[in-house]
């Protein structure tokens, strides 16, 4: 039995990977759970196991939100206590974040899975206090990248790549879409990305007014909130007049479906993407990139061929390389075909058998060897 925890279900990166892993890890006779913050209603609904929520709240207000994460925790050990699992219960935590479930397994006795997907944390002592626990109590550690793992090796821990997947039914789209540029009459400039400073979204915006007089050019923006949030976030009169900003989705392939290049901005200096889910997603739309020239992004994208690696920080580099795939449409053609061909390499498949070779490793018991005689 595997018992996955995670403390935020929406529809951001590290809960979409951890429903490809539930999926992959669980069969049709499987008596997996998964315990999940009360806080959120996205992907993880449709993971396909029981559901046990334990008690967590955000605020806007940071210091009451490490508050009640904290007493998530405590919440999370108590259900975990309450819930009468098996002895041979594995704990697969998803991030560094349900540290409650780790304590619960190390004091009972059960291996530990982390499946990480962060570099580091803020405030830095909680970052530190993270990592110490997952030191003492994980068996095994999975990284999303070799970068990842270069950057948050835990020492005498086994550990693991397992590069993150794009899901089925967005893969099954995109590889069937055509890369067909301008087909919204605009060349359509798409990023999709968490509403904080560090995800590059000032850039984005500065970006969009740099090029306001190219009537030819829109800008999309896909913010992981909601309205009310995107509002607080985005003061009035901040959005250029060629930039249209839409709320989360369930489908981001639609957007996938319209765009001519995809835009990871996300500061180096502030935020290192340990992968970059939406990267392959739109690659496999055929979507050129511009992504940071570090982390996870670097070992995706060939700089020159799938798309760019530009730092965000660099404005005139940023417009520059943009402009070269609007101007240049046999460049954006053939980037286009070597996105698409280096998106197959990040299957469904390849995901699941890598991941569960590395959960076998910790549920396979070799048989009694025979005496001799």
């Amino acid at each position: 039995m595997i018992v996955f925890c995670h403390l935020l279900n929406d529809n951001s990166g590290s809960p979409v990977i951890l429903q490809q892993a539930i999926r992959a890890l669980s069969g049709e006779a499987s008596n997996n759970q998964l315990f999940v913050g009360s806080q959120g209603r996205g992907c993880l609904e449709r993971a396909g196991v029981p559901i046990r929520r334990y008690w967590y709240r955000r605020s806007r207000f940071r210091l009451l939100t490490l508050f009640t994460y904290a007493a998530s925790q405590l919440f999370l050990y108590r259900a975990l206590s309450r819930a009468n699992l098996p002895d041979d219960a594995l704990l697969y935590v998803n991030t560094l974040l349900p540290f409650g479930a780790a304590l619960w397994a190390h004091r009972h006795g059960h291996p530990v899975v982390y499946h990480t997907h962060e570099v580091s944390i803020s405030p830095d002592p909680l970052h530190r206090f993270l990592v110490c626990i997952a030191k003492k109590t994980a068996h095994r550690v999975i990284y999303v990248s070799e970068d990842h793992l270069a950057r948050l090796r835990f020492k005498n821990v086994p550990s693991a790549v397992v590069p993150n997947p794009v899901a089925p039914k967005i893969a099954e789209q995109g590889f069937a879409t055509p890369y067909t540029p301008r087909c919204t009459g605009h060349f359509q400039v798409l990023m999709l990305a968490s509403p904080r400073d560090f995800k590059g979204v000032p850039e984005f915006l500065d970006l969009a007014r740099r090029l306001d007089g190219r009537g030819d050019v829109r800008f999309t923006l896909v913010l992981n909130a909601d309205d009310t949030e995107i509002s607080k976030y985005l003061s009035k009169g901040s959005v250029p007049q060629n930039v249209d900003v839409y709320p989360r989705t369930d489908a981001p392939e639609h957007f996938y479906a319209t765009a001519d290049v995809l835009l990871n901005l996300s500061r180096v200096d502030q935020c290192i993407e340990t992968f970059g889910l939406t990267i392959v997603e739109g690659m496999a739309f055929g979507l050129p990139v511009i992504a940071p020239p570090v982390g996870g992004p670097s070992e995706i994208v060939t700089h020159g061929q799938e798309g760019f690696l530009v730092d965000s920080r660099d404005g005139d580099e940023l417009e520059s390389k943009l402009m070269a795939l609007v101007d240049h449409p046999n460049m954006a053609q053939a980037m286009s075909e070597a996105a698409r061909r280096r998106a197959r390499d990040f299957t469904v498949k390849r995901f699941a058998e890598a991941l569960r070779a590395q959960i076998d490793l910790l549920t396979y018991s070799p048989p009694p060897q025979k005496k001799a005689g």
